[in-house]
């Protein structure tokens, strides 16, 4: 099965204009993935590109244009560099003879605060040395220093992994699961997925493919049904299923189907685990008690798409809220990788996170944090406007 750009590591270069960067990467990769050139400012957007760096496994690298571009464009480009930093597991710095100043300081600054791992890289030692005085300086930034050429070093892929791996927490290592691992082996899980207007024609939504190989990985007998077939199911079932999984959007509909003693959760609240805080998240949805008339709600989603007449977060979540709350709400939608500006807003909700990696969630939960503004995701706060969290979340304790 192909790994999706969410789940792979996503490593990204930094640096100075003309520091090397693309020469590192595409010796990485063993192609010309970055135009290589002496001109400075070469690099003018993101370069992505995805591969298997063994033993760390699937990664997606992304090349930056120089933190110190001074062209026309500049500010546009660092941007979009800033941006990249959102969804970075592990960063590397690359830097030559002109060691370490400002434009990387600020740089470490950003990766201390939202937790990036990273590691700093001296290029072109064969051409021009950095002295002893700036290497002993990095040094006491950070022990992950790698003094290489990235024209001369034959070794050098070798050495950028060996730091890489230092450097990857454990949850990258070992690839959480969604579902098995919530169940014992062998365990029945129903699975309703709602065949309507937002499933894709002849295919069903990522969350909903990933949690079905999960669940065959970890020996577990899946049973999918649309949410008109689930009591049929469960009658024709010896024993009750280990745990029931609804698309959030027929939650109210099969939770008066599922009987109170069988555990019962949605894919959103799933992926809210796996790939954002699941307990952060509950504790935003209890922010909808404190809206008030006026008040401004971001849905954010990770992906664009056509939004339908019955969208679930344009249209079905603004309207659980204002039932909910009975209060005048004002709710504004964005979606891609970008985190728009949240100063003034009293409540973020977020996707299922599907199309995203867990290191842009965390990122996004954290400079919520920062901001006091709470953040929750979509079955959660679906399953809190209705009054089943409490048993939408009950397997996870």
């Amino acid at each position: 099965m192909a790994v999706l750009k969410s789940q792979r590591v996503h490593i990204a270069f930094f640096g100075k204009t003309n520091s090397g960067k693309s020469s590192v990467i595409n010796r990485i990769t063993n192609q010309e993935t970055s135009i290589v050139s002496a001109v400075a400012g070469t690099t003018t957007d993101v370069v992505e590109k995805s591969m298997e760096l063994l033993p760390i496994g699937p990664v997606r690298l992304l090349d930056t244009a120089g933190i110190d571009d001074n062209t026309i464009l500049a500010s546009k480009r660092l941007e979009k560099t800033l941006k990249v930093i959102n969804r970075t597991d592990v960063a590397v710095i690359v830097c030559d003879a002109r060691g370490i100043d400002d434009y990387e300081n600020d740089l470490i600054k950003k990766f201390e605060e939202l937790n990036i791992p990273f590691l700093i890289l001296v290029n072109k030692n064969d051409i021009n040395p950095v002295s002893e005085a700036e290497l002993s300086k990095i040094y006491t930034i950070t022990p992950h220093v790698i003094v290489t050429s990235a024209c001369a070093d034959k070794d050098i892929v070798f050495k950028i992994k060996n730091e890489i791996i230092k450097l990857l927490p454990d949850d990258f290592v070992i690839q959480p699961k969604i579902a098995g691992d919530l169940v014992p082996e062998g365990s029945t899980v129903i699975l309703v997925i709602p065949i309507d207007k937002e499933a894709p024609k002849g295919r069903i939504i990522l969350p909903q493919v990933q949690t079905i190989r999960d669940l065959l990985d970890s020996g577990c007998l899946s049973y999918v049904v649309k949410e008109n077939e689930l009591k049929q199911a469960l009658d024709n079932l010896k024993e009750p299923p280990a745990l029931v999984i609804t698309d959030s959007q027929a939650f109210k509909q099969v939770s008066e189907i599922v009987p109170d003693s069988v555990n019962l959760t949605s894919f959103s609240i799933l992926f809210a685990r796996l790939k954002g805080d699941l307990a952060e998240f509950v504790k935003g949805a209890e922010a909808v008690e404190q809206l008030k008339d006026g008040d401004k709600v971001l849905i954010l989603e990770s992906c664009t798409h056509h939004a339908i007449d019955d969208d679930i977060g344009r249209v079905k979540i603004p309207r659980l809220l204002k039932q909910k709350t009975g209060k005048n709400l004002i709710i504004e939608n964005y979606s891609g990788h970008d985190f728009p500006p949240i100063n003034g807003y009293k409540l973020i909700i977020h996707c299922g996170a599907c199309m995203t990696n867990r290191r842009e969630v965390l990122s996004r939960i954290l400079t919520a944090n920062k901001a006091g503004v709470p953040i929750t995701n979509y079955g959660i706060v679906i399953s809190y406007c209705l009054g089943i969290l409490p048993r939408a979340i009950k397997i996870f304790e």
